[in-house]
Formats: structure tokens, sequence, C-alpha cells
């Protein structure tokens, strides 16, 4: 079993910045890909940026450029950098970890319980 907890989330006003984080415990591997998805209200869930064990990224086209995922192994910590926030990047946020098939990301290994971003206009 794997256990991921978020923090960092809260109410922000559009175009300021909030890092979002992720304690990684459990039956984990440094090997894991790691990734951040989203439910904005009334809407489908849906991934906004992965990273491979080795580095390689990927981002929703409509955060790339203003989020940024990284991830630090020795404090098994995964984060989420947001900037120039926008109204529509409300959501709850979620951190998996998973693997790469390819260039697709699965988060087939755990999930955590989500953090709610607001962002106000």
């Amino acid at each position: 079993q794997v256990q991921l907890v978020e923090s960092g989330g809260g109410l922000v006003q559009a175009g300021e910045s909030l890092t979002l984080s992720c304690g990684v415990s459990g039956r984990a591997s440094a090997s894991n890909a790691a990734g951040w998805y989203r439910q904005p209200p009334g809407k489908q869930r849906e991934l906004v940026a992965a990273m491979s064990w080795g580095g390689r990224t990927n981002y929703a086209d409509s955060v790339k450029g203003r989020f940024t995922i990284s991830r630090d192994n020795a404090k098994n910590t995964v984060f989420l950098r947001m900037n120039s926030l926008k109204v529509d990047d409300t959501a709850v946020y979620y951190c998996t970890l998973g693997t790469f098939t390819g260039p697709t990301y699965y988060p087939n290994v755990g999930w955590g319980q989500g953090t709610q971003v607001t962002v106000s206009s």
C-alpha cells in the first residue's frame, strides 16, 4: 500500500501562485512516475502534469508554461508549482503515483485524497 497526502491548497486571487506538496509513504519506489490530476466543479477529472522517474514531464496544454511538476526523492515528496493562476484552475487537485507506457501516464499505483484550490477573480 502506498499513502499520498496532499497539502498546500487554498484560496488565492487570479494571477497569484501556489505550490502543492504531496508526501509519499508506504510501498512507494523512487522509480514510480508521479502525476497531478484535477477535477473542476461539475467536470471530469483531468491530468495536469506528470513526471517520469527519469525527469521527463508532460503537461496539459492549459497549464503549459504556468505549472511545474517536480519531486524530491530524498524527502519522498512531489510538488506542483502553479503560477499565474486563473479562475479556470479552480479544482480539487489530486496527487498520484503511477507508470509511463510510452508517452502515456497511468496513475496505477496510488491516489491522494485531494486538496482544494480556489482561484477568485
